[in-house]
């Protein structure tokens, strides 16, 4: 993997982007930052990182052939991918917050935004934005609930080993895409979900308060919630939450 290290920068995702549109750059490439001065999440979040404590990176992914009506596959396996390495280093309870948050037990750990880039009904390329609390042990109360590898274990992380193990991991889990082994790729997902299948509070985008339980996630990405009488609602991104939440 080709590794570019950046002091500060606004965004690694944007500097990728750019990197790939102006020059032929090969898949895996990654850019880390020790700053961003314009990280973002989903639906254009801010991620609050402390200088130099934590991972902040973008990953350059490209494809033969990928449809974008299973786009929501590369979600499923960029999450386990993360997930699964930071499962090599601690013992705490993991879980994909859908679409694509990881937490330990109940606690924001890590983040990921995915940005496409699509020619007719293909996605060429991608670049995989991820932020991944490492070492920082204080977080703005704002920000809800939060830990870090370090609040959880008590130790300090080498940020770079870190790094190529999680890149290993997310191409190792990638593959699945190139094999079209979609439905495997979608059961090791839902195995790692957060309440799936388990009765939890959700609140609508409207401020409504109901009790459901996930039991599907489409291709396209929206989470399908069982309600009383055994009906379904489907959700987008932003419309729906765990009552509760402030992430």
């Amino acid at each position: 993997m080709n590794i570019i290290k950046l002091n500060a920068i606004e965004s690694t995702n944007l500097y990728l982007k750019k990197l790939a549109v102006e020059k032929d750059t090969e898949s895996y490439t990654v850019v880390t930052a020790n700053y961003q001065s314009e990280g973002r999440g989903q639906m254009g979040a801010n991620w609050h990182s402390e200088i130099g404590k934590n991972l902040t990176f973008s990953i350059l992914i490209k494809f033969d052939t990928f449809e974008i009506e299973h786009q929501f596959y590369l979600s499923m396996a960029v999450s386990i991918g993360l997930l699964a390495a930071i499962r090599t280093h601690i013992s705490s309870p993991l879980f994909v917050k859908w679409p694509n948050d990881i937490l330990a037990d109940k606690d924001k750990l890590a983040g990921i935004l995915i940005e496409n880039m699509i020619s007719g009904n293909l996605i060429k390329q991608t670049v995989i934005g991820i932020g991944l609390n490492v070492n920082q042990e204080q977080f703005p109360a704002t920000i809800g609930k939060v830990t870090s590898l370090k609040i959880i274990t008590g130790n300090s992380f080498d940020t770079e080993p870190l790094l190529e193990s999680i890149v290993i991991s997310i191409q190792n889990f990638v593959g699945y895409i190139e094999r079209k082994e979609f439905q495997k790729l979608k059961e090791l997902y839902l195995k790692s979900l957060y309440r799936f299948q388990k009765p939890a509070m959700f609140e609508d985008n409207n401020g409504a308060i109901f009790l459901g339980k996930i039991v599907d996630v489409f291709e396209d990405g929206k989470l399908v919630v069982e309600v009383k009488d055994e009906k379904t609602r489907k959700f987008n991104l932003k419309e729906i939450k765990f009552a509760g939440r402030n992430n």
